[in-house]
């Protein structure tokens, strides 16, 4: 991921759930993400999470809160997210060990990667892998 001029990361992946709390455990505690920041509204909806792994962020909320970003989303399907990881083989055993749903095991890519593919509680696509591409000239 390429940063902005301060180093940080300029594209976040952004992710509605049905059950966002649910899905920000099982995104920390089974795949390995670190909570920054969580806003709850006051009925308990996710309005707003940042979740973390090496230089790299996803937010997270809640479906159903209503404005423009929820309405435009509330018939998108799955989205498919790519994190680069150390070690494949231990983030496989972790999301494993924590009953995510494997697509494909740990594996060796033609072009040098080695990844695996979960499913999240809500459908959506994780790939982890070694895969980096460098994004600057």
């Amino acid at each position: 991921m390429t940063g902005t001029a301060e180093g940080r990361p300029s594209i976040f992946p952004t992710l509605l759930y049905a059950d966002a709390k649910a899905a920000i455990r099982q995104l920390t505690e089974a795949l390995g993400f670190t909570e920054l920041s969580v806003y709850e509204g006051e009925d308990g909806a996710v309005l707003h999470a940042e979740l973390v792994q090496g230089n790299g962020a996803v937010m997270i909320g809640s479906k159903g809160r209503g404005g423009v970003f929820d309405t435009a989303m509330r018939n998108a399907g799955p989205a498919g997210v790519y994190v680069v990881v150390d070690d494949v083989d231990a983030h496989h055993r972790r999301a494993v060990d924590h009953g995510v749903e494997i697509l494909m095991p740990p594996t060796d890519q033609d072009y040098g990667s080695r990844d695996y593919l979960a499913r999240d509680a809500e459908g959506n696509i994780w790939s982890f892998g070694t895969y980096a591409p460098q994004t600057t000239g």
